[in-house]
């Protein structure tokens, strides 16, 4: 008979340890860089001094200037991310309305304690960078939290189509890309169209905020900022 081993768990060896401690303190002064220069005059070679190493021995843990904006914006994606799916999976899932709340609450909170990662990944694109294939999944994982909201108030006949309406054809096309991941039978075209605008609404409330657009505007920014989840919601037409 043969014997069925267990699997084991993977064991990493020194040299794997001692590059994913050094890659992490590398990445962790270039987050301290984009406090001070911005992402857009990030250097491996600041990043070597801050860290008292020559720049040859950082070359070899992160070998460009791309690859290091990559693994900053690969961490914000994930931790936004981590950040808004545990506060959204605290509210009971028939509570659509407070999902959709603690989602926007999330996003806000992280924004204001990292407002330099939140630039980073929604500000001004970093002149010559183009964000590679990896820079996909971390970066869906808010808006799927959204897309399940979504789902879930189609499935549960929560949607006003008084509120919902319609989209013409050329909306359609234009969203085609977007269908790659989030099927047509699981949250319909005009659904889509509106989760789309209310999710931008959402990003550029927290950017209007954060860039200082609501200084001698809005006293209670968070008052208000709640205001305008409830009125962003209307966009996708939840009751």
């Amino acid at each position: 008979m043969v014997r069925v081993s267990k699997l084991q768990p993977v064991h990493h060896t020194a040299r794997e340890r001692v590059r994913a401690e050094v890659t992490g303190e590398i990445v962790d002064a270039a987050r301290r860089q984009l406090g001070i220069v911005g992402a857009a005059a990030l250097s491996l070679r600041a990043v070597a001094r801050d860290l008292g190493m020559v720049s040859s021995a950082v070359y070899r843990y992160v070998p460009s200037r791309d690859v290091l904006l990559t693994l900053l914006i690969v961490d914000a994606y994930n931790a936004l991310g981590a950040q808004v799916e545990a506060a959204e999976g605290e509210i009971d899932r028939a509570d659509l309305l407070g999902r959709w709340t603690a989602t926007g609450t999330a996003v806000r909170r992280w924004a204001l304690v990292h407002p330099h990662d939140w630039a980073l990944i929604f500000g001004s694109p970093v002149p010559g960078y183009a964000a590679p294939q990896d820079t996909i999944p971390p970066a869906t994982r808010v808006p799927e939290v959204l897309c399940g909201i979504l789902a879930d108030a189609v499935t549960g006949g929560h949607l006003d189509p008084t509120l919902v309406g319609d989209v013409s054809a050329a909306v359609r096309r234009a969203m085609e890309p977007v269908r790659t991941v989030v099927p047509r039978d699981r949250v319909p075209d005009p659904v889509l169209a509106g989760g789309l605008t209310a999710w931008a609404g959402l990003v550029g409330a927290v950017s209007f905020e954060l860039f200082g657009h609501l200084h001698n505007v809005i006293d209670d920014h968070e008052t208000f900022f709640v205001e305008e989840l409830r009125r962003l919601i209307t966009l996708i037409g939840l009751r």
